[in-house]
């Protein structure tokens, strides 16, 4: 704790391609900074050596202007979170090594944060507060899961997908249909002037909490495949509604399993986190659920969706008042669980 009484904490993120940091004090961020990557556009997904590459140079920068922002000194930091797992290695480790590096100059803690952890605790960024026990469903590129939150560092998961995760499905579609990356959000875009039961798609029968989003990815490109032989223009003739029938059929899956899950833990406190969190037809379904089944729901503002420095700076907030704190050996990890 500094000499004001305060506790403030530098987050930095750079577990794929953005490079972020944010300032917390006291469990409020003062400031969020992202700088994006454009250059992998071009190829169609993340290139984790011009990741990696592109976070170097960001990096100081972004630290600065996140200070800058949050109007402090760089003296009045009392820790420095980073995101140290799961990632592409090279990325964490710029971001690891730039925290390590920082916190022994200065001689603070570091704190040692997990992505997907992260995530969850985005939900407590902003009011009105989750109560606890809640549910939250992290949907991204990466992970899908339901998480059982009882206190902010308490979390157990209940399901997660045994094949593809929701965004990657959302991407792979998008890319069937000759979209350019990342296309998850232009799916949801084209989708807003679409038909959603125009085609269907069968959900997955998988037991318990589960997912399952393979045998989606598979038949939707089954049909295109069948259709294109009998109409060339298929898909461009037909884009719009193809993209809501997708993103209907996925987003199903999400709400189905959740509300399930809703119903086994008798809890009705229901979040959201993660890049597809930001889907706008997930966040109307949602909506549309909690009206149904008198959920209260949280769902974070678009900036805490996507990969931010808030949501780490939050958790490590959380840590540092535990005293969950890291020795300078501690090393990034690509695939490292926290449940």
């Amino acid at each position: 704790m500094n000499k004001e009484g305060n506790v403030i904490i530098l987050g930095i993120e750079s577990s794929c391609d953005e490079t972020s940091a944010a300032i917390c004090m006291d469990g409020k961020i003062l400031s969020n900074v992202i700088a994006s990557q454009d250059v992998h556009i071009k190829y169609g997904g993340v290139v984790p050596e011009l990741a990696s590459r592109a976070h170097m140079q960001h990096i100081v920068p972004v630290v600065e202007e996140a200070i800058k922002k949050a109007s402090i000194q760089l003296e009045q930091i009392d820790g420095i979170a980073f995101t140290q797992s799961p990632g592409l290695i090279g990325s964490l480790l710029v971001g690891t090594s730039f925290a390590k590096s920082l916190a022994m100059s200065l001689g603070i803690p570091l704190i040692a944060v997990h992505h997907m952890q992260a995530h969850v605790l985005s939900n407590l960024i902003e009011t009105p507060l989750p109560t606890f026990p809640f549910l939250c469903l992290t949907v991204s590129g990466g992970h899908t899961q339901i998480i059982l939150c009882e206190e902010p560092l308490k979390m157990k998961i209940l399901g997660e997908t045994l094949d593809d995760a929701a965004g990657e499905a959302f991407d792979k579609s998008a890319k069937l249909l000759g979209l350019p990356y990342p296309g998850g959000p232009l799916i949801d875009q084209y989708a807003a002037a679409g038909d959603p039961t125009r085609f269907h798609f069968p959900e997955p029968q998988i037991d318990g909490l589960n997912f399952s989003f393979s045998g989606v990815k598979t038949s939707i490109l089954y049909f295109l495949q069948k259709q294109l032989k009998e109409h060339p223009n298929f898909i461009q003739d037909n884009l719009h509604d193809l993209c809501a029938s997708i993103q209907h059929s996925i987003i199903q899956i999400l709400l189905h399993k959740l509300k399930k899950a809703s119903m086994e833990t008798n809890i009705k406190e229901i979040c959201i986190a993660g890049g597809v969190s930001a889907n706008k037809g997930l966040r109307r379904g949602l909506q549309e659920y909690a009206d149904k089944y008198h959920w209260k729901i949280h769902v974070p503002s678009f900036e805490y969706c996507t990969d931010n420095a808030a949501m780490i700076a939050i958790t490590g907030y959380y840590k540092f008042l535990k005293g969950e704190i890291n020795h300078l050996n501690t090393s990034a990890s690509a695939r490292a669980t926290w449940d």
